[in-house]
Parts: C-alpha cells; sequence; structure tokens
C-alpha cells in the first residue's frame, strides 16, 4: 500500500528543498503520493497545491499584519485537509509561522500523526527555547548543520543532518569563470562586492564599502546587484571612487541572473560582502572574502544581549575558529576594511579558501546529495514513529 506526506513549503528556499527531497523519495517509492502546500518546483514533482504558496511569503510586522486574517483562513484550510486526507505523515519545511502552528493543531487532532520539520531552527543564535515550544507537536527534524541535532534531541525530538543545499547548487565551469574575468575592463586583481539586498544594509554599508575602496590597490571591482535593488546599488556606486561594474539582473531570467553573480563570485581574487548566507556561496566559490556588517545602534543594542554565538560568519561557527575577516558594528569602518581585505590578494587568501572548503565538506559537500539524505531520515522517521 503506497503512503500519501502531506508536505507544506511556504518560500521559494522551501519549495527547493522540497522538491529534491520529493524526487528522491519517488525514486524509492515509486507510489508515494504527495500533498499539500508548495510552489512551482513541488508541483513539477507532483504536488497538487492546496492554495498558490505565495499566500504564505509575507515577511514583517507591517507586511504580515493586515493579512493574518487570510493567513489563519489559510491555516485552518491546511489543517481541514489533513483531518480529511489522514496521510501517513505531515513534513513542514521552514516557515516556522504558518508550518508549526498547521502542525501544532494537526498533532492536537491527530496525536499519532508522524510530523517532520525540514530546517532547524536557529536556537544556537538565539531563543532556544524555540525547541522546546516546537517539540510539543514536532516528532523528527531535518537538519542543515551538522552541530544542530544535539539542540534538537535535547529537547526532545529525533533530528538527523542532511546536508545544506549550497553544496547540491550548481556553479559555474572553469571556462565560464575565465570568460568573466576577461569581461570586466581594467587591470588588477578582481574584487566582488556585495553590499547586501536590504535597503537599510545597502544604504549603511555602500558608503563606507566605497570608501574603503578607494584606499585599496590599484584593483578592478564588480558589484552583483539583486533585482528589487538594482536601483539603488546604482545610485549608491555612483558615489565611489573607483571605477565599479554594476551587474544588474533587469530583463535577466531569475536563474540566468543567479548563474552570472555565482560567476562573478567565483572569478574574483577576494570578495568583501555584507554578513549573511552569502558567506557559504563564497566558501563554494572558493573565493576568501572578508565579513562586514552595521545596523541601527538600538538594533545592534538588542541583538547583542539576545545571541548565543561569537561570530556572525557561518564559516566561522561552523569551523570553531576566526577563519574570516569579520569587521561589524563599530569595527566596520573603511581602514578595517582595506586592512583585512588586502591580505587576501596574497597568499592568506590561499589559505582562507582551504579552511572555507572544509567547512563546505562539513556541510555535505562531496558526499550524498542532501535531497537523497533527506529522502533517507524522512522514510526511517516515518517507519519508526508509525511502528
Amino acid at each position: 500500500m503506497s503512503r500519501t506526506l502531506f508536505v507544506i513549503a511556504g518560500e521559494p528556499s522551501g519549495d527547493k528543498l522540497g522538491a529534491a527531497a520529493m524526487a528522491a523519495l519517488r525514486a524509492r517509492e515509486p507510489d508515494i503520493r504527495f500533498a499539500g502546500i508548495g510552489g512551482p518546483l513541488m508541483e513539477a514533482e507532483g504536488l497538487t497545491s492546496l492554495f498558490p504558496m505565495s499566500d504564505l511569503s509575507v515577511m514583517g510586522l507591517a507586511e504580515v499584519l493586515p493579512r493574518l486574517r487570510h493567513l489563519f483562513r489559510r491555516r485552518d484550510e491546511a489543517v481541514t485537509a489533513l483531518a480529511d486526507l489522514r496521510p501517513d505523515g505531515l513534513l513542514t519545511i521552514d516557515s516556522p509561522d504558518f508550518c508549526l502552528r498547521v502542525a501544532a493543531k494537526a498533532k492536537a487532532a491527530r496525536p499519532g500523526l508522524p510530523v517532520l520539520h525540514y530546517v532547524a531552527p536557529t536556537v544556537w543564535v538565539w531563543r532556544p527555547g524555540r525547541a522546546r515550544k516546537m517539540a510539543r507537536h514536532v516528532d523528527h527534524v531535518l537538519a542543515l548543520f551538522p552541530f544542530e541535532p544535539p539542540y534538537m534531541e535535547a529537547a526532545g525530538m529525533t533530528c538527523d543532518f542532511v546536508g545544506h543545499p549550497v553544496v547540491a547548487e550548481r556553479w559555474p565551469g572553469s571556462d565560464e569563470v575565465a570568460a568573466f574575468r576577461e569581461s570586466v575592463s581594467g587591470e588588477g586583481p578582481l574584487i566582488t562586492v556585495l553590499p547586501g539586498s536590504r535597503r537599510g544594509e545597502i544604504e549603511r554599508l555602500a558608503p563606507i564599502f566605497g570608501e574603503a575602496l578607494g584606499r585599496m590597490p590599484n584593483a578592478r571591482y564588480v558589484v552583483p546587484a539583486a533585482g528589487h535593488v538594482a536601483g539603488l546599488v546604482r545610485e549608491a556606486v555612483a558615489d565611489w571612487s573607483v571605477d565599479v561594474t554594476v551587474l544588474d539582473p533587469t530583463g535577466l531570467a531569475p536563474q540566468a541572473a543567479e548563474h552570472r553573480k555565482r560567476s562573478a563570485m567565483a572569478a574574483a581574487d577576494a570578495a568583501l560582502a555584507a554578513s549573511g548566507t552569502v558567506a557559504l556561496e563564497l566558501a563554494m566559490a572558493g573565493t576568501p572574502f572578508v565579513s562586514a556588517y552595521r545596523m541601527a545602534p538600538l538594533s545592534a543594542f538588542i541583538i547583542r544581549r539576545m545571541v548565543n554565538v561569537k561570530s556572525a560568519n557561518l564559516i566561522n561557527i561552523l569551523l570553531d575558529d576566526a577563519v574570516v575577516p569579520e569587521v561589524l558594528q563599530e569595527a566596520c569602518t573603511p581602514d578595517r576594511i582595506v586592512s583585512a581585505l588586502t591580505p587576501l590578494l596574497g597568499p592568506a587568501g590561499d589559505a582562507q579558501a582551504a579552511r572555507q572548503a572544509e567547512a563546505m565538506a562539513l556541510l555535505g559537500l562531496g558526499g550524498e546529495h542532501p535531497g537523497d539524505r533527506a529522502a533517507t531520515s524522512i522514510l526511517n522517521a516515518l517507519d519508526r514513529l508509525s511502528g
């Protein structure tokens, strides 16, 4: 008898994770059936979404409040569909504000329902109590980072590290990288600059970055811009004293724009980047970089009293070592950036890139595809919880 798995994803990143897991599950159990909520990638794997995933892709308090009634209605639709279908398990993927509310109601209505959640909450950064709260209605967790299972297990859930999706992404080949380098005019080493994808980040960091680059040795600079802030990035770099090539994605398909950004990362001799998940992409590209960030003083005051980690960089957290130079808050100054970035154009950059490769191996690079590991984890958990 075939299994039915109810899957919920609320964001494009979750849609990607869900699609990879669904493909691997079907390869092992061709008769498995899927229901739930997802985006185009999950639909391509056979899911008929209960409603458009975009209905759930809302971020920020100001954006969520006007849509609360609609979101609650969508939550109740998902709970009703679960009750009617009575699947063999529920797999929720990230988007905890929506997914875990559905899980809580579904578990209350049917205590024996196996509930799995993909992407562990970052309790190792802040709010450790989230794991205990989640354990009230989640049985098993699929984690992206190798140090996360003990946190979930301590809260009462089982947990498998299944690998980070960044290690399975397609990266430009050597010919594409060489062609990109040749396409950037000027002389000197190539430095890719990533000042963030949010308006506030760009407004705070771009002037500091520009002043720092004006003090660097002769180099070429490339700035990949996210589509929704491309105009803001162009305005910001217009004030820089160095020549910059801005990669504006306007008119490009999303996949083409992403591939060009990765070409810019892989072709660079070094990079200067706003703190964030871009750290993992630069590590995959084999490019040494400086991680920089500055937020509003009040936000920094609050965050410093909430977080449990010494570093804001995922590479440093993975390796438990200060491998990637970080210039944060008061230390995020042009002089500090120059002092950290200049050595990366020499042997120090090669040494850093080698350590970054170690971090990627910890995330699963060179091993089984994360989608396959996720499928193993899901099937084992369903067998155990249904037995």
